[in-house]
């Protein structure tokens, strides 16, 4: 398997929210795809249902206000959907222990898509509710509508789900 990777996500204050570790699939200059399996309990959340074990290939960039994780089922490897987190660009760095560390600070704005193409723009009521300037809540607006074109496009993200299937 890959390189390990811890993932912290972080709220405005910049403190760590949730913590996980994954290993390094695929990385460029300003991408990092990593696989990490769902450890936390069961969750539907009414558009999907996660289960631990589900397999999470997730793409991070140093340059974009999202990340996208495609989600895979534990049992059959059926693919489930996209999660993505509207956020400010990732720091993808060198950690203490010599592995790498993402980091990512979450600005709530959350947009899920099912294989089937019906999307969900969740936690909009979160975002609003954020201190964040006017130019942050365009770019975090903006970076949603270019997540809805390329899944509506199947490309960047959205165009591996298939493959990378176990």
């Amino acid at each position: 398997m890959g390189e390990p990777v811890t993932v912290d996500k972080l709220n405005l204050a910049g403190e760590v929210t949730v913590q996980w570790s994954g290993q390094v699939l695929s990385q460029s200059e300003q991408e990092l795809v990593l696989e990490a399996t769902f450890t936390h309990s069961a969750r539907d959340l009414g558009y999907v249902r996660l289960a631990p074990g589900d397999r999470f290939v997730e793409t991070y960039y140093r340059d974009r206000w999202y990340n996208v994780f495609a989600i895979y089922d534990a049992p059959d490897g059926a693919f489930k959907g996209w999660y993505c987190n509207i956020t400010r660009p990732a720091e993808i760095t060198r950690a203490p222990d010599g592995g790498l560390r993402v980091r990512a600070v979450d600005l709530a704005l959350d947009y899920f898509r099912q294989p089937g193409g019906r999307e969900y723009i969740l936690d909009e009521d979160e975002f609003e509710a954020l201190n964040l300037s006017a130019a942050e809540r365009r770019t975090a607006r903006a970076a949603l509508g270019e997540l809805r074109a390329l899944a509506a496009a199947g490309a960047g993200p959205f165009a591996a789900a298939g493959s990378a299937a176990p």
